[in-house]
């Protein structure tokens, strides 16, 4: 279980495909202190095992289900990810209940500033405009985020100034892909909603 509040900006120093499969590297000098094989941390969003560390590099594997649902086979040597290790039970949350399985990809529509912050268009995935809804909560790239605005099937996140310096929303133009996680609490209501009729 995540917060998305964003402990630092790696940098994606491998990655490798294989067998439908990959392996990625990322540089996380303050991430990978104190970091184990078998520990989870989130990588734009998408819990991953660390299976390898070497000084201030943290190697992941790849399944083919986790490239084929979301941004994680995009990236490429020198390519910008954001990264939060888990939540503790003595620890603030700072953001959001984010658990780091990825609900759909959504694309940029456009990136609207004002000169002291941005506002970030998302298309809205698949079905999952049911669970986006104004003063929500939304978890992009593994970013925990309010959701400000909704427009025709797409909605709208407000990014302060040290949001934008300190992530890789900073980064985003229209086109790119990202990867969305709706609130999990939004989905555990439509669920007990429908059983009990």
């Amino acid at each position: 279980m995540f917060t998305g509040i964003v402990e630092e900006r790696g940098r994606v120093v491998v990655m490798g495909h294989g067998g439908g499969a990959a392996r990625i590297g990322v540089l996380a000098p303050t991430v990978s202190t104190g970091a184990e094989v078998g520990d989870s941390v989130a990588v734009n969003g998408v819990c991953l095992t660390v299976v390898e560390r070497d000084g201030e590099a943290l190697a992941f594997d790849l399944a083919a289900e986790t490239l084929a649902r979301t941004t994680l086979g995009d990236l490429r040597a020198g390519a910008h990810v954001n990264l939060e290790r888990p939540l503790t039970l003595a620890a603030r949350l700072g953001g959001h209940l984010v658990q780091g399985h990825v609900d759909g990809v959504g694309t940029v529509e456009a990136v609207e500033g004002d000169g002291r912050g941005a506002t970030l268009w998302i298309r809205t995935p698949g079905d999952l405009e049911r669970y986006v809804v104004e003063k929500g909560s939304v978890a992009v790239d593994g970013v925990s985020l309010t959701v400000a605005a909704l427009r025709d099937g797409a909605f709208g996140v407000a990014l302060v100034p040290h949001t934008l310096s300190v992530t890789t929303l900073g980064e985003r133009r229209a086109g790119d892909r990202v990867n969305v996680e709706v609130d999990v609490l939004a989905k555990y209501v439509e669920q007990m909603t429908r059983r009990s009729g």
